[in-house]
């Protein structure tokens, strides 16, 4: 069975996961342009990995507990896709 993966998330300045529990999907991952400033996602060696407002990427079978994003408190991250 395949699901539609649709999420808002609002940023604060600690990292937090894109989803609470496992859920692998293939989604594009976004910033909006009417964030006020670049989002930081915890790269896989720790660092911080800069996404500019309006920037966005695919990922494909992407293990979306596993993801943690921070930022200025109010911007957001979207992600759009499913689990096909």
């Amino acid at each position: 069975m395949h699901n539609f993966v649709m999420r808002k998330i609002t940023v604060t300045a600690d990292y937090q996961p894109l989803v609470s529990g496992s859920l692998v999907a293939s989604v594009t991952i976004s910033t909006p342009p009417t964030n006020s400033a670049n989002v930081l996602f915890k790269g896989d060696d720790g660092s911080d990995v800069a996404f500019v407002p309006g920037e966005w990427h695919e990922f494909r079978s992407i293990e979306l507990a596993s993801v943690q994003v921070k930022g200025t408190p109010g911007d957001v991250v979207t992600v759009v896709g499913g689990t096909w």
